[in-house]
């Protein structure tokens, strides 16, 4: 059986899609040996990287020089993940629907739609250039 203890990580990572790779494996296995279902599991892998990848492309606009920082804390109960990036920010209200008619086949939108939908609890700061994600192990039906 897994180890119960809270675990807590702050990273800095380069600004490229596969820089996550390995701390993902991690949080991936955190989670397994605190016994979270696969469902869990597949949703905090799907929203973390989407999160990630928009941090780089579209937050820090595929510039290598900038970096994103990572944080996360699990628990028995809880996966809480915080990404900064060094972008400029955006507002999530106003990112297009992308199920609507005149977007459906527009390549943009929808990871910040995955997370809304994978995650128990999405966030972000005023700036728009962080997003906190929260998925509970044991949620209310």
């Amino acid at each position: 059986m897994g180890s119960q203890a809270p675990v807590s990580c702050s990273v800095v990572l380069e600004s490229r899609p596969s820089a996550a790779e390995e701390v993902c494996k991690r949080i991936l296995r955190e989670l397994e040996d605190r016994r979270y279902s696969s469902d869990d599991v597949f949703a905090v892998h799907l929203a973390l990287e989407e999160a990630f990848v928009n941090a780089v492309k579209h937050g820090n606009k595929g510039d290598i020089g900038k970096m994103v920082k990572l944080e996360y804390t699990i628990n028995a109960e809880k996966v809480e993940i915080r990404i900064v990036d060094q972008g400029q920010g955006f507002d999530p209200t106003q990112v297009p629907d992308p199920r609507c008619d005149g977007n459906i086949f527009k390549p943009s939108g929808r990871g910040v739609l995955l997370i809304q939908a994978y995650m128990d609890e999405v966030d972000y700061n005023e700036t728009g250039n962080a997003v906190r994600m929260v998925r509970y192990k044991h949620r209310p039906t």
